[in-house]
């Protein structure tokens, strides 16, 4: 079984709620709820893909220095093996708004529904919720 590492962002307002995108119509997992992120490319460190993925699915400005890791996910797909770490984010410049048709949403951790996230985001629920409540 291959390994895939991706990576996510808890994009954190001063409200402490936490940005989330739906995944949108024709993707694998259609309609389930997710932290912005993506793969690496080649030689691609992890906070790289991440301020690349950010800005291109988003349109906001990260600043590596800003993106702090907070836990991680391991997940075995059928097909493949997903590691995702999470990096928490609470500076960037721009307003996030949607670049690849994907429905966003701002909630609380504590609102985040396990069941309504890909099986691989669910378990870093917990941990968001320990931190900001």
């Amino acid at each position: 079984m291959s390994l895939l590492l991706v990576v996510a962002a808890a994009l954190v307002d001063a409200q402490d709620r936490v940005l989330v995108a739906q995944r949108p119509p024709g993707k694998q997992l259609a309609g389930l709820w997710e932290f912005p992120g993506g793969k690496l490319d080649p030689g691609e460190r992890p906070e790289e893909a991440l301020v690349r993925e950010l800005a291109e699915e988003l349109g906001v400005i990260v600043e590596a220095r800003d993106l702090a890791p907070l836990t991680f996910a391991s997940h075995a797909y059928e097909a493949f093996h997903l590691l995702m770490p999470l990096y928490l984010c609470r500076r960037w410049r721009g307003e996030p708004q949607s670049r690849e048709g994907q429905a966003l949403a701002w909630a609380r951790p504590s609102e985040l529904d396990a069941a309504r996230m890909p099986p691989a985001d669910a378990p870093l629920i917990a941990p968001l919720v320990a931190l900001l409540g």
